[in-house]
């Protein structure tokens, strides 16, 4: 049984996506010889907590904590609202952006890079340098963000020549956000230089997208190797379709995932459709900006929304399944090309069809092409996306309407932590 150590911001009782992807991977490691140590934060601040996540931690995994320093909570004092909203990654636009909330943003940019869990740096790099010696363990895995983790990892690479494994769940100078952080110039290229220099000390280097690898091999020779996100095999209720024409979306919508032509697709088809309008229902299921708030009842569909806030993993599988059509939505910039959200691939075995929008050339859509999961659509397509509502409607009416998915069997959970494990074998061969 091959020994490596984890370290995360992000573990249960953290909610989100964040933690998703690492918890799983521990979840199947020991049926790949793999036993995971676990490094997290003792006393974190999540901005979402689910505590039903702490019931899929195998049995006799060691998790190891140490104390972090959290400028968050000093900065609750100004405001826990406008605090709170940030550790999201719900950012108004700049409009819209109170005083309070663009210091905040002046603050976090540049006096906190990588990010506000830098100061867990050091003292990590003390605690585990001793804990690596004395337990004979020479390989590390970080994963970001927070970006401060892969920090750890190569400050305990040069001092110790341990195999290190970067993980990127999200790109980091491309990242969508980062452009709102009101960067300095100086900040900017601290942060390029961080990156670039944690691209070329590691090891091996593991990617969630094709776009981010792409932009990662003009920077590094480090090898990449791209293992996306995926679903797992959920033990939940059977359960019952939505009699009425439910769409939904699951997870975060921030200020820039706004099609403003889908709800006006929606508005049109319950203006000119009275069957429409009578079994219509558009659910958002966690938090949504004020900015698309806004949006959705300008286009007049607040007699058609609702809204239901976080709800736990188990809960959000539920809706996922017993909704009619699955919204996917990722803000309409070159940036955002890579991402992957974790939900796509939860989305596809849900055999529920997805109607996706985001920018031109997204690897989201390649992915459900390839699956044949739904339909993806640019911001501007307003005919076509009207056009394939008004399709999965007429197949509601009929009682037929589903996905016909193929090929997502790679996807599952234990068959990504089996070509993971793979990776990390293959580096402590020296391969």
């Amino acid at each position: 049984m091959v020994k490596i150590l984890i370290i995360t911001y992000y573990w249960p009782p953290a909610g989100g996506p964040g933690v998703q992807r690492w918890l799983k991977f521990v979840k199947y490691f020991r049926d790949f010889d793999i036993e995971p140590i676990v490094y997290v934060p003792e006393n974190p601040t999540y901005p979402l907590e689910d505590t039903s996540l702490l019931s899929e931690i195998p049995e006799g995994i060691e998790v190891l904590k140490q104390p972090i320093f959290e400028p968050y909570r000093f900065a609750q004092v100004f405001s826990k609202n406008e605090t709170k909203t940030i550790s999201k990654g719900i950012i108004a636009g700049a409009a819209k952006q109170s005083f309070v909330q663009r210091l905040l943003l002046y603050i976090r940019g540049n006096f906190f890079i990588p990010d506000a869990r830098k100061f867990w740096v050091k003292p990590s790099v003390t605690y585990l340098q001793k804990y690596l010696s004395e337990n004979k363990i020479n390989t590390i895995i970080t994963t970001g963000p927070p970006h401060s983790m892969h920090l750890i990892g190569q400050e305990l690479k040069q001092r110790t020549g341990v195999k290190w494994i970067a993980d990127f769940r999200d790109p980091w100078t491309t990242i969508g956000y980062h452009d709102k952080l009101k960067l300095t110039k100086r900040s900017m290229q601290k942060h390029t230089s961080m990156e670039k220099a944690v691209l070329n000390t590691a090891d091996h280097v593991v990617v969630t997208s094709f776009t981010t690898k792409k932009e990662f091999k003009e920077i590094t020779d480090t090898p990449i190797s791209v293992i996306t996100n995926g679903y797992d095999k959920e033990s939940i209720p059977e359960t019952v379709l939505d009699t009425t024409f439910t769409i939904s979306h699951i997870g975060s919508l921030l200020s820039g995932r706004n099609p403003k032509n889908l709800w006006k697709a929606l508005y049109d088809l319950i203006e000119e459709n009275k069957a429409f309008s009578s079994v219509f229902r558009l659910q958002l299921v966690g938090a949504v900006s004020d900015d698309v708030l806004s949006s959705i009842r300008e286009a007049g569909l607040s007699d058609f929304l609702e809204l239901k806030g976080y709800v736990p993993h188990t809960e959000a599988i539920q809706i996922q399944r017993s909704s009619q059509v699955l919204l996917l939505i990722e803000i309409d910039s070159k940036d955002t090309r890579c991402i992957i959200p974790g939900k796509l691939f939860e989305y596809m075995v849900s055999t529920r069809p997805i109607i996706a929008v985001g920018p031109k050339g997204a690897d989201v859509s390649r992915l459900i092409s390839e699956t044949n999961s739904g339909t993806f659509f640019e911001y501007q397509e307003y005919e076509k996306i009207k056009a394939q509502i008004l399709e999965y409607f007429v197949q509601f009416q009929k009682g037929t309407l589903a996905s016909h998915v193929i090929g997502v069997g790679r996807y599952s959970r234990k068959e990504l932590t089996r070509v993971m494990a793979n990776t990390i074998k293959g580096i402590i061969d020296g391969e």
